[in-house]
């Protein structure tokens, strides 16, 4: 874990257990990590509508001094992260910018790109060893997210790892958690507008000693704080909704990688799925 990635793991241990005034500093700390150098206890004490006694006892609840040790260590991680470059590119030359294809596609790689420098593997590959270790793989979301988790279930499924995804029905989510086992893996996927009912399943999962996995597109998401991994992912889009490009590639990713770290029992559960599609399959 880089010293960055530590500051915010000790603002995440901390934030169920910190006050209301100080979970607002807390946002606003994981989301403008790159303006705090620059802030001093004052401006900071404005920009979160607090008390400049706020700001300080807030960084001694994180394990700093005062404010300024903990503004110090986020101003020496921020100079040991790069910013990586883009992977992927689309042509721009000639493009016209009433080009709805083209700009849409530009904001997809831009996803994508952002979210591959999001994403620590560390976290990634534990997440992928939780999987692959667990009994039954539950997947959870509402809207547009329970599409997403449908996917990654079936993925999960074609490659051997038993997946099934949450449904709403006559009990909600945080119901059903309750009926898992420690040996059980819930991964859930919250996006803004973010739902209660994902992040109370979230919530009584982790308090059970169930392994959560979020997917979610900042670090203070609410689902974050229940996680043991959060998996970010850009997912910004031309309407209101949100964009799947970069979602899909990690759904994909996660799936793939589960499959190369247990080749044989991706290989069974293919063979056994290529014999039930020959004999379910009608011959013309």
């Amino acid at each position: 874990m880089t010293q960055y990635d530590d500051i915010k793991e000790k603002i995440r241990k901390r934030y169920s257990t910190l006050p209301k005034n100080h979970k607002k500093i807390a946002d606003f700390f994981v989301e403008n990590f790159d303006r705090i150098p620059f802030l001093n206890v004052q401006e900071m004490a404005a920009s979160t509508s607090s008390s400049v006694a706020s700001i300080v006892r807030f960084a001694q609840r994180t394990g700093f001094e005062g404010y300024k040790e903990l503004q110090e260590e986020i101003g020496k991680s921020l100079q040991d992260r790069l910013k990586q470059s883009d992977v992927f590119t689309v042509p721009s030359a000639g493009v016209l910018q009433n080009d709805i294809l083209t700009l849409v596609a530009r904001q997809d790689v831009k996803n994508i790109n952002t979210t591959l420098a999001l994403i620590k593997r560390d976290d990634f590959n534990a997440a992928t060893d939780a999987i692959l270790k667990a009994k039954h793989v539950y997947t959870a979301g509402l809207g547009i997210s329970f599409l997403l988790a449908e996917v990654l279930s079936y993925q999960l499924n074609q490659v051997g790892i038993a997946s099934s995804a949450l449904r709403q029905g006559s009990t909600n989510f945080a119901e059903q958690v309750l009926f898992f086992s420690q040996n059980e893996v819930l991964i859930v996927f919250s996006f803004q507008p973010y739902s209660q009912e994902t992040i109370d399943a979230a919530r009584i999962a982790s308090e059970k000693g169930i392994t959560v996995i979020s997917i979610t597109n900042k670090e203070n998401a609410p689902t974050t704080f229940y996680a043991a991994w959060s998996l970010l992912v850009k997912s910004e889009n031309m309407l209101y909704t949100n964009s799947f490009a970069a979602i899909s590639v990690l759904i994909n990713a996660l799936s793939t990688q589960c499959a190369l770290k247990d080749k044989s029992r991706a290989e069974k559960m293919l063979s056994e799925l290529d014999v039930i599609m020959k004999k379910t399959t009608v011959q013309h």
